[in-house]
């Protein structure tokens, strides 16, 4: 038997990932830009025993079955193939972020879950080996990999990975307005808005020449140009998604009035934009200095938490032989 623990982190976009050029490998229509956050962290540990007769998966203390099982299956099968293993694993997990409320929890779950997989089947991935890796699990966990930002670009298999960059010093306070599970997941929704949306390709197009601009203002230090790119990325999305056929609505009535806060803030002098996932979750990434002046803002209409850049891939091996 063999054991491995890793820690990783959700991420939140700055410039999202929304679409896929290639689905079976996860490779993104268009690059995006994240933070890691330093909250929320999801503990992985994977123990390859040659006496299982199939996976296990048990998340939160409860055994997984269906969906997140098979989709659990399918990514050690892709380290399995890499390892020449044909051993079979238990995964536990703990994940401290919501599941599926757009929060992010994929990146965090399957970036710890391609840490500790490599390495209880012995695999020596470097950080962009397990980009790679992380990335055929969920596109966003190819960012989780890194600490702080990290810029995940468009490509194929090789090449499309993440890879750290430099940015203005920001936080970002998170209000959560709802922690349930949302009804469509993030994968149906990305096929809904490419295969019916008509302003997916005005999406993919304008996301391309946003992320050019938020790389140009992340080398600047400049933090106004970069929340003013990232809310309007934000918009855009949630404006595709909403234009599916059927529609589909992340966003509630609070998260609109959170945005409105937060504009309402930036009106008095508050350095704080807003940003949203595909969820009803809402995100005022702001300046340091600013962050009591948001909390202060948007404490009457959300439970909030504030986040700081946050920390890569942690890896706690233990063999036992």
């Amino acid at each position: 038997m063999t054991r491995a623990t890793c820690t990783a982190h959700p991420n939140i976009a700055l410039v999202k990932y929304w679409g896929k050029a290639d689905a079976a490998l996860n490779l993104p229509a268009t690059g995006s830009l994240s933070m890691t956050l330093d909250v929320f962290p999801t503990v992985t540990t994977v123990t390859v025993d040659d006496a299982l007769a199939r996976d296990e998966f048990v998340l939160g203390g409860e055994p997984q079955s269906g969906v997140p099982a098979e989709r659990v299956t399918r990514f050690l099968d892709l380290v399995r193939a890499q390892a020449g293993s044909a051993a079979h694993a238990r995964v536990e997990s703990r994940n401290d972020v919501p599941s599926a409320a757009g929060l992010a929890s994929s990146a965090s779950g399957f970036a710890a879950l391609a840490g500790a997989a490599a390495a209880a089947y012995g695999l020596d991935l470097d950080p962009t080996a397990l980009s790679r890796l992380a990335r055929r699990g969920s596109g966003s966990a190819s960012r989780s990999v890194f600490p702080g930002f990290a810029l995940w670009r468009t490509g194929d298999d090789a090449h499309s990975v993440a890879e750290p960059v430099r940015a203005p010093d920001m936080a970002m306070v998170i209000a959560i307005v709802d922690r349930a599970q949302k009804p469509v997941s993030s994968r149906e929704a990305m096929r809904r808005t490419r295969e019916t949306s008509p302003y997916y390709p005005a999406w993919v197009s304008s996301t391309a020449e946003t992320l050019e601009a938020a790389i140009a203002a992340c080398a600047e230090g400049d933090l106004e140009r970069l929340g003013a790119l990232a809310e309007t990325n934000a918009m855009r999305m949630h404006a595709a998604i909403q234009a599916c056929d059927p529609p589909i609505r992340y966003l509630t009535a609070t998260s609109v009035a959170l945005f409105d806060r937060v504009a309402a803030l930036r009106a008095h002098g508050v350095r704080a934009w807003a940003t949203a996932d595909a969820g009803p979750n809402v995100v005022a990434m702001c300046h340091p200095d600013d962050v009591a002046a948001v909390r202060q803002g948007l404490g009457p209409l959300a439970e909030l938490v504030v986040a700081r850049p946050g920390p890569g891939l942690a890896l706690h091996a233990d063999a036992d032989g």
